[in-house]
């Protein structure tokens, strides 16, 4: 049998980070992307065109075996085109559109009698949510983009004359913010990785701890658990993230991304298999791999731009500094806020792994210079 050929719709960071287990596995694998400097285009075979075109779209894929996503915006017409071809796509639109469509998520999520803060379907009719409320587009958000803070009935009905249809939710007042990641085949063997504790500054993941270090034992059994019953509920097939909130014992799922994840992202250094390996495995349809931690603990911290703009230089301090300190660089103009890159400290010490990560991103992005 000669390897598979599998193509990525969309070249960020996450087909970048993809790129290396397809090189080690010997997967013909090529992104398909909107410009010749995307992230993981600088470093693989890749395809020019615009994802909402389904000709361009249907042409890329005719070279596939397999058909996977970075990200969610491909409109699902396309994503039907293409199986109608025969080519097959993983995630499968019936189960891609529940992290495309955040009211089909949270049908979905109620029909599996699975924990969910109070939410509604809003159009302009009656609220039925106290103030102050989350309002949130059920489409095309990301890192807090599409979600917004809602205090009064005025500024709900400001808000919905400019976006249309609304998913609102009840503002949780949660103790701390988790995300599991899961991966399931199209034979049903799922899996799942520790809990990840993730660290949110303005709507944007900083920093995540895995495992998250809260967590009781029974609640880290109870949130692994929901993440297997959502996979084979939507009949996922690749990696998924489960976002969830944690109040006192409690989980209410938050949002679902089927695909790679920043949360996963320690993975690389912390797990016997990453997400990036174990996403290709799924799709493929071989034996998952052991999601066992490597050391007790693993921290991220995302580089987000700021002051400095050469991410080579602070290499000399920081390799000096902590040489177990592992760094990703994303391959993007550093502009003020945008994500372009991240490190992974693992090990045994928490505090210290914790304080050596937060050096290093301060470093980096130039808050500090020792």
């Amino acid at each position: 049998m000669s390897f598979p050929k599998v193509g990525v719709i969309g070249a960020g960071q996450l087909a970048r980070m993809m790129a290396i287990p397809a090189n080690d596995l010997g997967i013909n694998f090529k992104v398909f992307a909107a410009i010749a400097d995307d992230s993981a285009a600088q470093i693989t075979n890749f395809t020019l065109g615009d994802f909402t075109d389904t000709q361009s779209v249907l042409a890329f894929a005719s070279d596939c075996d397999v058909l996977t996503f970075e990200h969610e915006l491909i409109p699902q017409n396309i994503i039907k085109a293409v199986e109608a071809t025969g080519t097959k796509v993983y995630p499968r639109s019936d189960s891609f559109i529940y992290s495309q469509d955040k009211l089909k998520m949270r049908e979905k999520i109620t029909e599996l009698n699975l924990p969910s803060p109070k939410w509604q379907k809003y159009d302009g009719g009656a609220i039925e949510i106290s103030f102050p409320l989350i309002a949130k587009l059920p489409s095309g958000g990301y890192d807090g983009r599409g979600v917004f803070v809602i205090n009064s009935a005025y500024e709900l009905t400001e808000l919905h004359k400019e976006t249309g249809i609304l998913l609102l939710e009840e503002k949780l007042n949660f103790d701390y913010e988790i995300s599991v990641m899961a991966a399931r085949s199209p034979h049903n063997q799922a899996c799942t990785w520790p809990a990840t504790l993730t660290i949110q500054t303005n709507g944007i993941c900083t920093s995540t701890i895995t495992p998250a270090p809260e967590i009781s034992d029974e609640l880290a059994r109870k949130v692994q658990a929901a993440a297997l019953e959502i996979s084979a509920g939507i009949s996922l097939v690749g990696v998924m993230a489960v976002e969830m909130f944690i109040v006192g014992n409690d989980f209410y799922i938050n949002e679902l991304a089927l695909r790679p994840h920043n949360s996963g992202h320690w993975t690389i250094e912390g797990s016997q298999t990453s997400q990036f390996e174990q996403h290709f495995r799924a799709i493929l349809d071989l034996p998952l791999g052991s999601t066992e931690m490597r050391t007790s603990y693993a921290v991220v911290g995302n580089v987000l731009g700021g002051e400095k703009s050469d991410m080579y230089r602070p290499y000399l301090h920081l390799m000096a500094r902590t040489p177990e300190l592992k760094f990703h660089q994303y391959g993007k103009e550093v502009k003020p806020g945008r994500k372009i890159g991240h490190v992974t400290l693992c090990g045994e010490n928490l505090l210290q792994l914790q304080l050596e990560v937060n050096h290093a991103v301060d470093y980096m992005n130039g808050v500090i210079d020792e």
